[in-house]
This record gives C-alpha cells, sequence and structure tokens, in this order.
C-alpha cells in the first residue's frame, strides 16, 4: 500500500483524541508532548516524522514539548549521538526551552519506584539467565512457568536488589522482574525484566550505578514525572501499553500519562533500521552517519535538504494506525517543491562536449548575456554570463543519429543556447576510437538572448558553459543507496547488503559558471535541466567548492500520481 498525500492529513486521530480531551477538560486542559530518543544512534526520517509530530501537536493546541533522552544502556550510547540529536531537532525548526531531560535525571526515583514494587509483593529477584527467561516465558498460545525465584519473600527480595545495586553480583546474573500474570495472553505482561546488572560507565552518571532499568518501566514513569498528557510513540508499542499503564496505576502515581501509538514510516529504497545504519557505518559501505546517501537527518541535511521540506513531507504522508510504504519519490516531490520557489538559477555541464562556434570572433571578450537567478521569484534579479567562441555543453545533448521528435542537437540541426544564440551543427569530429570529441558549429549572431529577428522556431534548448571563462568543480551525484524497493526482501543466504547500489555514488569534474566557485558551504542552486545541488558543508571550501546533487529535475511522484 502506498502512502499518497491526503488534503485531510492534517486531521488524523491523535488530534481527534486531543480535541475530545480538551473538551472533557482532562489534564486540567493541558498538551504536554515529548520526544524520548536514545542516543545509540543517529536520527533518521522516521524519527522526523515522530519529532514533527509530537512538537507539532503540542504548538497546535498551545501546549509544550520536552526533549528526553533514554539513556538507559550505556554500552551502546555516546555523547556524539546525544549531540547530533540535539543539532537535528534544532535544525528541524523545534525547540524546547528549558525542557531537555534525561531517563538518567530520574535513576534515583524509579529505583525508589522499584523498591515500591517488592514491597507491594509485586517484584522478585530473579537468578533465571537470559536464556531461561525466554524459554519459560510461554507462547502466544500456551502460559509462562513461573520462575523459582517467583515466591521469594519481600524482605529477601528487598536485601538482593539492594546489593544488585552496590556491585555484588556479576552482569547477567540476577534481574528484578515484576510479578504480574504469566499466563497473561500478552506476553509482555509475564513477569517482564524490570532491571538488569550491567557494570558499565554511564555517559553521565559515571560508575555511580551498575543496574539500570528496562526501557517499559523507565518510559511511563519518566513521562508522569515530567507531567506528559499524551505518549505519543510508534505502533510497536501497542502491545506494550497494558505494562505501561499497569506500572503507573499499581504504584498509585499522582498522573497518568496516555499512551496513543501511530504506523513507523516505512519508505521504498530505504532502511530505517539503527542496528543496519550502525552496520553500514562500521563496515564503511558509507562515509558516515551524515553521508547523503544515508536516511539519517544529518545524511538529508549534508544531501540539501531543507528542513521545510522534510516538515511538508511529514504533514503531508499523514498520521494513521495502518501500515503503509511511502514511496521515496514522493520525499523528492517535497524538496523539488522547495528549492524551486528558493534556489538560485545557474548552468553547470556535468559531462562536457567540446563545441567551438567556428564563426564566432576571435577577439570578442566582452559579451555579456543577461539570465535570471529565479523565474520563481522576481526579486531574485538577473546575473550576467560570459559567451565565448569555444563552450561545452552536455554529451546528452548531442546525437550523431537522432530518433524523431529528437529536439536536441545533431549534424545540421539548429538549437537555441540558453540566454545566448541559435548554433547549428556542421561538423562532427571524432577520436580514434570513433568516440565524438568535438563539434563544429556556426552561430546566428542576430539571435543575440536567444530570440531569432526572422521568426524562425527553434524547439531545443540546451545550456552550456564557455570554456574560457568557466570554472572547474567537483560534483557528486548521488542515487539511492539500495537498487530494491525493499532493501530487506532477500533470499536465503543474502542479506540486505547484498542490495546496495554500486553506482550509488558518482563523483565527476564539471564546468560551471565562474562565480559558483565561491559558493558558501550550505548554498542551494538549480543547475539547469540536470538538478537541485547543494554546496557540501562538511568538505567545499571557498575557490573550491563540492556540489552534492540533492535531487533531479524529473517529477517521478507527479508521474506515479497519473496512473
Amino acid at each position: 500500500m502506498e502512502n499518497k498525500p491526503e488534503s485531510t492529513a492534517t486531521n488524523n486521530f491523535i488530534k481527534t483524541i486531543i480535541r475530545e480531551d480538551l473538551k472533557n477538560n482532562k489534564n486540567n486542559g493541558r498538551v504536554h508532548t515529548r520526544f524520548p530518543p536514545e542516543p545509540n544512534g543517529y536520527l533518521h526520517i522516521g524519527h522526523a516524522k515522530s519529532i514533527c509530530l509530537n512538537f507539532g501537536l503540542a504548538q497546535e493546541f498551545n501546549g509544550i514539548t520536552n526533549l528526553r533522552f533514554d539513556d538507559t544502556n550505556p554500552t551502546k550510547e555516546e555523547v556524539e549521538y546525544v549531540d547530533s540529536i540535539i543539532e537535528d531537532v534544532k535544525w528541524l525548526g523545534f525547540d524546547w526551552d528549558d525542557r531537555l531531560f534525561y531517563a538518567s535525571d530520574y535513576f534515583d526515583a524509579l529505583y525508589d519506584y522499584a523498591v515500591d514494587l517488592i514491597k507491594k509483593g509485586l517484584a522478585f529477584v530473579c537468578e533465571q539467565t537470559p536464556e531461561e527467561i525466554r524459554l519459560c516465558r510461554g507462547t502466544l498460545t500456551e502460559p509462562g512457568t513461573p520462575s523459582p525465584y517467583r515466591n521469594r519473600s519481600i524482605e529477601e527480595n528487598l536485601d538482593l536488589f539492594e546489593r544488585m545495586k552496590n556491585g555484588e553480583f556479576e552482569d547477567g546474573s540476577k534481574t528484578l522482574r515484576a510479578k504480574i500474570d504469566m499466563s497473561s495472553p500478552n506476553i509482555n505482561m509475564r513477569d517482564p525484566v524490570v532491571y538488569r546488572i550491567k557494570k558499565a560507565h554511564h555517559h553521565r552518571t559515571g560508575d555511580k550505578w551498575c543496574i539500570y532499568p528496562m526501557y517499559d518501566f523507565t518510559h511511563g514513569l519518566s513521562d508522569m514525572l515530567e507531567g506528559i498528557t499524551h505518549s505519543i510513540c510508534t505502533l510497536e508499542f501497542e502491545d506494550h501499553r497494558p505494562l505501561y499503564d499497569w506500572y503507573l496505576d499499581v504504584l498509585e502515581t499522582p498522573c497518568h500519562p496516555q499512551q496513543i501509538e501511530f504506523a513507523r514510516l516505512n519508505i521504498t529504497y530505504t532502511v530505517l533500521s539503527k542496528r543496519k545504519l550502525l552496520q553500514l557505518v562500521q563496515e564503511g559501505h558509507v562515509s558516515g552517519w551524515d553521508d547523503p546517501r544515508m536516511p539519517t537527518i544529518s545524511g538529508f541535511r549534508r544531501r540539501g535538504y531543507t528542513p521545510s521540506a522534510i516538515r511538508d513531507f511529514a504533514e503531508k504522508i499523514g498520521v494513521t494506525k495502518a501500515e503503509s510504504i511511502v514511496e521515496f519519490s514522493f520525499l523528492e516531490y517535497c524538496i523539488r517543491e522547495d528549492l524551486n520557489k528558493t534556489a538560485i538559477r545557474r548552468m553547470a555541464v556535468i559531462n562536457p562536449l567540446k563545441v567551438t562556434i567556428e564563426n564566432y570572433p576571435e577577439d570578442m571578450k566582452d559579451d555579456y548575456l543577461e539570465a535570471v537567478n529565479n523565474p520563481e521569484d522576481a526579486s531574485s534579479g538577473t546575473h550576467q554570463i560570459r559567451f565565448s567562441k569555444v563552450i561545452y555543453i552536455e554529451k546528452d545533448d548531442f546525437m550523431e543519429n537522432p530518433p524523431k521528435k529528437y529536439f536536441r542537437l545533431y549534424p545540421g540541426s539548429e538549437v537555441r543556447l540558453r540566454y545566448a544564440y541559435f548554433i547549428t551543427c556542421k561538423e562532427v569530429i571524432k577520436d580514434e576510437n570513433g568516440e565524438v570529441i568535438e563539434l563544429i558549429c556556426t552561430y546566428d549572431p542576430a539571435s543575440r538572448g536567444g530570440n531569432s529577428p526572422d521568426g524562425r522556431k527553434v524547439q531545443g534548448t540546451i545550456h552550456w558553459v564557455s570554456a574560457e571563462f568557466g570554472k572547474q568543480a567537483e560534483v557528486r551525484l548521488y542515487d539511492n543507496l539500495f537498487l530494491e524497493e525493499d532493501p530487506n526482501k532477500v533470499p536465503d543466504g543474502k542479506t540486505f547488503l547484498d542490495n546496495l547500489n554500486p553506482n550509488s555514488l558518482k563523483v565527476v569534474t564539471a564546468l560551471v559558471e565562474p562565480d559558483l566557485i565561491d559558493a558558501k558551504p550550505g548554498e542551494h542552486y538549480q543547475f539547469e535541466r540536470v538538478g537541485y545541488f547543494v554546496a557540501d558543508y562538511k568538505e567545499s571550501r571557498l575557490g573550491k567548492p563540492v556540489f552534492n546533487r540533492t535531487v533531479g529535475l524529473r517529477d517521478t511522484w507527479s508521474k506515479l500520481m497519473k496512473k
């Protein structure tokens, strides 16, 4: 199922719930959301949807949003990830004011709540191994088997749990488990683990703790401690909601946030598993988390995507309970729509073919032509470009034996050079291998500016760059990282890595208009008839720019919508 943009996308079911809550004065009329990432990797486009949803809901209903790091697994968390997440959320245009929190802020409180569970007879220290716990949990059709340690006394459990906290036991030797129902049809309720021993240095609390709470225990209590009203999460947590509610109910907390689930983002030609993204980075299949081929927010930023385009994408795909797959071409459509309004136009030749205009004066050096900066924005003005006897055009704009309705250059044909003159191909020069290396053409001086005084019509218009005045620049042509729409769909014995696209990056030396040589890192351009590009913010330098292709000009999404 393809998720296509709908005019009703803004009227999602979560907003309906919130409107009803406000109508009934639930939570005293407050709306307080949170975005709770784990700092174990860089955020990707799926997280962007969640960020836009959580912050967007609060903004629409005059509420507030917290940024809270779920930092309960110190062996996989790094300060680098924390910093990158903060940068990504800010870049997307959202602010949490002074409400930056960490689950580790609540470690003392969470420990006390765990002690309360023990005192209520609702938690016990278990000595089963992780494998034994898994085997005893049962199946969807068969109940689980209670742990042999389930009936320990409250006093013994309190003593063992404190000794766990004090570091007396080895990793994995003991856990604290909630005592709920081993015959529950919801396997998550079958005495889940609350705490595990993990003697690891934490990026914020250092070596203070050697036991760490599990996500299900931490999440709801952290929401409660922060006064969250609507805890928005993805659909895989729907079966965890009874456990979320159970902890809050049995601990008789002063407030009870409402967990609401929505379908996560699935997008073609992309993997959004953090584990797989980390594998791509660690094994060198990409240059890093911010490689422009990666679906990370930092990767999209480096590729030239804008915050407004990603926010627009998140809004248009909507929020539902139904799993769906969004075409990557729709994301391209959103950035193309955004950059069309703002990107400065310039000419660049990616695959140069030399053209010599034999009747152009040798000594003409001041032939300046007027070119628009952006036809969508009259206020952007114009700039001047210089013509010369020798120019370069795209090799794809010439064909020696063209098919019918080919309106570009071929022997004997006449085309319009963008902003310049009409030229006619007179001769084709080839190398010893038969490859075309140069065209000899003539030009019509009276057609300056691209118009003919005698009214003759020329259907083809191609772009060009002066051989004398143009500059060289490195251009990186990015394509999908994977060949298949579903990279995870592989035959036995293969992995998603077997679907990597070997041509996902092509680096060329292009000829560009001279002022592009001084492009500032992060500046966007439309290379006319080629695509949208951005000066790489990481590797560009004044006088030596590197341009990343953001997206081509071809609007695949519109074509799909017409089918």
